[in-house]
């Protein structure tokens, strides 16, 4: 399927930088620095993070595709810093090293290892790509990849603020506290969740969560949980019915179950759907006012493979993180023995997090089917054609 928007990105864990080259954005968008920053720095935010995000403060470079504050049409690169890369010059060399230095080789040793760990990408990685440190698998694979993804998402919604679309994400449970109360209006649940350390809309749950992060934190263990994203003032009819790779919901779908640690991805009403009849799951429609109008949203603003007008919402699932200082039973993929999973820095809980790359995320996909749907080199024709 021919996308309009694409992007690409490269970079490792603890290498240089995190790179991304996106094409396909109309001229004329103002690129606000530090609102991406703002983003980013979201990303890194939330109770529960671990000792990386005290090492690292992202804020992107624009190195091309802007000239004066705005996008030219030609593709844009960004660039976000490991800081911690002063650290791993040596283990993390991308020009050739002399091995026969002892120094050197204590330098590599220390940071590499053959033990996978189970719930990450170490084992199946090493057989696909033949890798026989785990540190090459690890450092591609590893979640700080999303920062720029983020970035990228930023982009995106830049682009949908100028036609009125906003988004946000929220965090709903964590391990086994749920959110149960929240405010009546989406405005209301981006604000509070704003003001929250977990993204949660609610004080009360938030400190809940909290007690239970602080007690995973002290049993050597990790905790996951679910979120929200919300987008609002959607045009009906982005995606298609005609192909199966056209519905919104099975890119949306994918783009959010790509996100590391992600296990499962809803619409609306979701799973709920399996054990409620379909007089209550299905949004009935009528008059008011001479505008058709619906009392319900369980179809999360999707309906055959579109969106109908309504606010789009899906929820995202995210397993515990399986880097824990109480390791699993594994196994040594090169002296084949049975031992402990290797450890690497990590956090308790990171749901907010994920919620802010699947907020990016869904930017993207949703920015690609705006400009598949209405089309526009500039940001001046794609506006006269959305009728803005």
């Amino acid at each position: 399927m021919t996308k309009n928007i694409r992007f690409l990105t490269s970079g490792e864990s603890h290498g240089k930088c995190l790179n991304a080259i996106i094409d396909g954005i109309p001229s004329g968008l103002k690129l606000d620095t530090n609102y991406i920053n703002l983003e980013l720095k979201k990303r890194q935010s939330g109770y529960g993070r671990g000792g990386r995000m005290k090492i690292e403060t992202d804020t992107v470079e624009i190195k091309s595709g802007v000239r004066f504050g705005k996008t030219t049409g030609a593709p844009i690169c960004l660039e976000i810093k490991n800081l911690d890369y002063e650290n791993w010059r040596i283990p993390m060399s991308v020009d050739e090293v002399n091995f026969n230095d002892k120094e050197i080789l204590k330098k590599i040793a220390e940071k590499s290892f053959t033990t996978a760990r189970p719930g990450h990408a170490d084992y199946a990685g090493s057989v696909k790509y033949k890798l026989e440190d785990l540190r090459d698998v690890l450092e591609r694979s590893s979640a700080r990849k999303t920062a720029i993804e983020v970035a990228v998402g930023a982009v995106a919604k830049l682009l949908l603020k100028e036609l009125g679309i906003i988004g946000f994400s929220h965090v709903t449970q964590i391990g086994d506290v749920e959110l149960d109360l929240r405010p009546e209006t989406y405005t209301l649940i981006k604000e509070k969740a704003e003001e929250s350390e977990l993204r949660c809309c609610d004080e009360l749950t938030t400190e809940r969560m909290k007690e239970e992060i602080n007690s995973a934190k002290e049993e050597g263990d990790t905790l996951g949980g679910k979120f929200e994203v919300i987008y609002s003032n959607l045009p009906i009819g982005l995606g298609s019915f005609v192909q199966w790779d056209r519905a919104i919901d099975g890119l949306l779908a994918q783009a959010i179950m790509s996100i590391p640690a992600i296990k499962a991805v809803e619409i609306g009403i979701g799973v709920n759907a399996a054990k409620t009849k379909g007089s209550k799951v299905h949004d009935g429609m009528r008059i008011k006012h001479g505008q058709i109008i619906r009392d319900t949203n369980n179809a999360g603003g999707i309906e055959g493979g579109m969106t109908n007008g309504e606010a789009l919402v899906l929820t995202g699932t995210m397993k515990p993180i399986p880097t824990l200082r109480k390791p699993l039973p594994s196994v040594d993929l090169h002296k084949k023995i049975q031992t402990e999973a290797h450890f690497e820095r990590s956090d308790t809980c990171a749901v907010p997090a994920c919620a802010i790359v699947a907020e990016a995320r869904t930017a993207i996909i949703l920015a690609d089917e705006i400009l598949q749907k209405y089309g526009g080199d500039s940001m001046e024709e794609l506006k006269a054609h959305y009728g803005k």
